[in-house]
Order: structure tokens, then sequence, then C-alpha cells
């Protein structure tokens, strides 16, 4: 997932930047270096998030899971009364 958000964010960030400096007359050096940084920054960052979206989704399935298997647990098991 961590792949993912940095393959998606990093290129926008790129193209964003690369439009943004087209809009300005920006010279064509300062463009693409800004939009290079811009492109690491941001798949930086999308490595980042989609690695802590991708635990949390991992845990919660985990818990799920475990408490799935403890209510199936209590119910098979014999009552004592």
């Amino acid at each position: 997932m961590a792949r993912t958000y940095a393959g998606i964010l990093g290129p926008l960030a790129l193209l964003t930047s690369l439009a943004l400096g087209a809009l300005r007359a920006e010279a064509a050096d300062s463009a693409l270096l800004s939009a290079w940084i811009s492109f690491l920054v941001f798949s930086a960052g999308g490595c980042v998030i989609g690695w802590i979206a991708g635990r949390t989704i991992e845990e919660s399935i985990h818990a799920r899971l475990l408490a799935e298997l403890d209510s199936e647990e209590a119910a098979e098991s014999p009552t004592t009364a």
C-alpha cells in the first residue's frame, strides 16, 4: 500500500508543480527543479501515509479475526452451571 500511495502522490505533485511553473512562466530549470523536489517530498510522504494505512488495516483485520475466534471458542465450549 505504501508503494501505491507514493506512486500516486509523487507524479501528481510533479505534474501539478510543472503546470504551476508553466502558468507562472518560470524558467525551465527552475520549474523542473521545483517539480523534482515536490516529486521526492510527496513520494516520501505518500510512502509514509501508505505504510500507516497498511498497518492500520492489518491491525484491524487481526483484531477482528481474534474477536471472531474468541466468540467461536466461547460458543463451542461447554458451559458449567
